[in-house]
């Protein structure tokens, strides 16, 4: 029969403890003769007691909760490699160009740090920005590979993904922290974005972060409705749409280091 931790970890402290109290009795038994000696070394060896358990628990508990920690970071690791699984399938269903997901997690991930986004937010708009479309998983091929422009009728459609990929990420413990971006990547700083139309500092800063990255992106890169463009011009594009369609600040932040967020890209 298995062990269960926890009660391997009793055990093991029961056994201790009470090897411990009898081996300790014993010595002082043999050893001390006067009645206020000996009362005087049981006291000593009570706060010894305590002390030295006090620091095998201390060991013990911390090795379980080393091993916890390893066996989450397995596990989110797992999870990470099934989604970039799904993300790499995802992208070739929409015809997008080359790692289009994983490069734009990069450079968004690399913007936010250069913002001051750290810990625990930073691992959800690491999610959220690979994640970033995965509400066109619910979209028909007629709309999503369209090669020419959409009517508005498609476009009603295809402007009902970013609330469709949110409510997919809320159904997922681990991922629904991670909607800022799939819901308000495609808000606009001066509200005439959607799904909500949020302006300004009222769209969540993950969200901020990424749509200047993807701006870039699908300007620098080919898509089947367009050619690439030349990178002078995708800059002065991001210059031009500061303060209206992208976070001024965050666009300043960008091209003041975008040689080393144009690594990441690579």
């Amino acid at each position: 029969m298995r062990i269960s931790p926890q009660s391997r970890t009793v055990l093991l402290y029961v056994l201790l403890s009470g090897l411990w109290i009898w081996l300790s009795d014993r010595a002082l038994d043999a050893l001390v003769r006067s009645r206020a000696e000996l009362s005087w070394l049981q006291s000593i060896k009570g706060w010894l007691f305590v002390a030295c358990t006090g620091a095998l628990l201390y060991w013990m508990i911390g090795r379980d909760l080393r091993r916890l920690r390893a066996v989450n970071r397995r596990l989110l690791d797992g999870h990470e490699q099934a989604l970039r699984v799904l993300v790499s399938a995802m992208d070739i269903r929409h015809r997008e160009t080359g790692d289009h997901s994983d490069r734009v997690t990069r450079m968004a991930t690399g913007l936010a740090r250069l913002a001051g986004v750290r810990g625990k937010a930073l691992r959800n708009l690491s999610f959220g920005a690979l994640l970033h479309d995965i509400g066109k998983l619910a979209l028909p091929d007629a709309v999503l590979i369209k090669p020419g422009k959409l009517d508005d009728e498609e476009l009603a459609v295809m402007r009902q993904h970013p609330r469709l990929g949110h409510e997919l990420l809320q159904r997922v413990d681990f991922l629904r922290d991670a909607g800022d971006i799939p819901h308000s990547h495609h808000e606009r700083w001066d509200g005439c974005g959607y799904p909500q139309g949020l302006r300004g500092e009222e769209i969540p800063l993950a969200a901020r972060i990424f749509s200047v990255v993807d701006v870039w992106d699908a300007l620098i890169t080919a898509r089947v409705y367009k050619p690439a463009w030349p990178e002078s011009e995708v800059l002065d594009y991001l210059r031009d749409a500061a303060g209206s369609q992208l976070d001024p600040e965050l666009v300043a932040l960008f091209l003041e280091n975008y040689d080393e967020l144009k690594v990441l890209a690579r």
